[in-house]
């Protein structure tokens, strides 16, 4: 059995500050570890949105201490992903949050705006494929038909 590796003082400090608000009756911070394994993400990952500036975690003796916020955000950013938002329109709706909220109005129209030129496209692209389905169908019915045809004909040569 291997032994792990030893825990960085730094990320020893880290946990520690952040149990020790959670002793106060709060979860107002989570470690790097505790986000990734909750969003089912890796470290790297985490640390792309922020490096993106998507996420702003404190640093305790070096090691990432995440917010109430910046799990909000998080949560954000991987439901946005999830219907194919690029990280740049991502980072704008966040950043549209402003520091206490006073941007909210604005981050609703802004989704507004964008969910109704996505449901537009979809739309468009769903009748594409309906014209496209029904066309395939069309040729599909007359293939059969044909090597039915075909198929009885030299049944009765046969």
């Amino acid at each position: 059995m291997a032994k792990s590796a030893p825990v960085p003082d730094a990320l020893t400090d880290a946990q520690a500050f952040v149990d020790s608000h959670r002793d106060e009756g709060t979860t107002e911070l989570f470690g790097i570890t505790e986000l990734c394994r909750e969003f089912g993400i890796t470290l790297r990952a985490l640390r792309f949105y922020e490096d993106k500036g998507l996420l702003a975690p404190r640093r305790v003796n070096g090691a990432r201490v995440y917010t109430r916020r910046d799990r909000a955000r998080l949560a954000l950013i991987l439901r946005a992903k999830a219907i194919g938002s690029p990280l740049s329109e991502i980072k704008t709706y966040l950043d549209l949050y402003g520091d206490h909220g006073e941007g909210r109005a604005q981050q609703l129209q802004y989704v507004i705006t964008r969910t109704d030129n996505e449901i537009t496209e979809l739309e468009k692209k769903r009748a594409q494929i309906d014209a496209t389905l029904a066309e395939l169908r069309v040729i599909n019915g007359s293939c059969r038909a044909l090597l039915i045809e075909r198929q009885r004909k030299h049944k009765v040569k046969a």
